[in-house]
């Protein structure tokens, strides 16, 4: 039997992940959605045969709804996931998990309450292939101990509605969670460098932004967010051992040589690349809660984690000093 999924919000990621369960991941289905506009809603759910309900708690109530996704606003995120622990039910949640620590500790407690680990939040790196290789060459040694690395996080554009603690709450968090996971180990502390800021930007905006993050064993490890690079959509990542260094492999694409040049396209945005991620993320996700076994992804703790830092990050970037994590040992429940 498929799992019946519920959607908590149908904007643009909402609807995209609508589409993704209902034409891409095997086993699962929509069958309920809401979003504070009914008539996105019903758009969101053309075709599929779900039905639009009136608010996020008709969605985690009703009796058809097996799992719960919640892509709504991001301050909404952690009152939509207390709500589908406390009913028992399996819940994907899109990053972040919360846009404070203190409401992503709302979640561990629910889960702590509840007695078993429900929530999976959508770091989607974690599945891509490259990123997967660098964990398996880092876990296995292949590097030696990790001493830095250097990560590349650019966008071609953002709208006039991104502010400058987005780079760290909205773009950032991405390769903050996945510096986690590459060296297993929690960052301890994090300084926010503002250079000359482009002039390919609004005027409330600061861009790009400088990041250097320092990991609880020593490692080191910086990262560049230019969100009006204007060429494209660029994600890099190396990572620098005792031994070796392995680095994030670029999305291959057709070479083409014409006018005296030999050029390859630039991707533009993130759906270009990490599609096939997204995809392997929820039939992941659909596989082990069908299954009725805890999900291997980012759990909850790992949404706790992302926000202590990007708190840290933004206290940071107003202050131009190092702001200490203070993030806790991680609990025994999310070993």
């Amino acid at each position: 039997m498929a799992v019946r999924v519920g959607v908590i919000g149908t904007g643009w990621i909402g609807s995209e992940h609508i589409r993704r369960i209902t034409d891409r991941v095997g086993g699962a289905e929509v069958v309920a959605a809401t979003d504070i506009d009914a008539d996105r809603a019903a758009r969101a759910v053309a075709g599929t045969g779900a039905r639009v309900l009136a608010g996020s708690e008709e969605v985690v109530a009703a009796d058809d709804v097996d799992a719960v996704v919640v892509t709504s606003w991001g301050p909404a995120h952690a009152e939509s996931v207390v709500a589908a622990v406390e009913a028992g039910k399996p819940v994907f949640c899109e990053k972040p998990l919360a846009t404070t620590a203190e409401d992503a500790q709302r979640v561990l407690d629910a889960e702590a309450r509840h007695g078993s680990r429900l929530v999976q939040v959508g770091f989607m790196r974690r599945f891509d292939p490259g990123y997967a290789q660098m964990k398996d060459v880092i876990a296995g040694g292949g590097v030696g101990t990790p001493l830095m690395a250097h990560c590349v996080h650019r966008n071609p554009t953002v709208p006039e509605s991104y502010h400058s603690e987005m780079a760290a709450q909205d773009t950032a968090v991405h390769e903050i969670d996945v510096m986690r996971w590459l060296l297993d180990d929690e960052i301890s502390s994090v300084q926010v460098l503002t250079p000359r800021r482009t002039s390919h930007r609004f005027e409330h905006l600061r861009d790009p932004q400088f990041m250097l993050f320092e990991m609880a064993g020593g490692a080191r490890v910086d990262l560049e967010v230019f969100v009006n690079c204007q060429y494209g959509y660029e994600i890099g990542c190396e990572v620098v051992g005792e031994e070796g260094t392995v680095r994030l492999p670029e999305i291959p694409g057709a070479v083409v040589r014409s006018a005296g040049r030999r050029s390859t396209p630039v991707l533009q945005d993130w759906v270009q690349r990490f599609a096939a991620a997204f995809d392997t993320e929820f039939q992941t996700w659909a596989d082990e809660v069908a299954a009725g076994t805890p999900t291997t992804g980012p759990n909850a703790w790992d949404g706790y984690a992302a926000a202590v830092v990007t708190d840290a990050a933004v206290r940071a970037l107003h202050s131009g000093g190092v702001v200490e994590t203070g993030i806790k040992a991680r609990p025994a429940f999310y070993a």
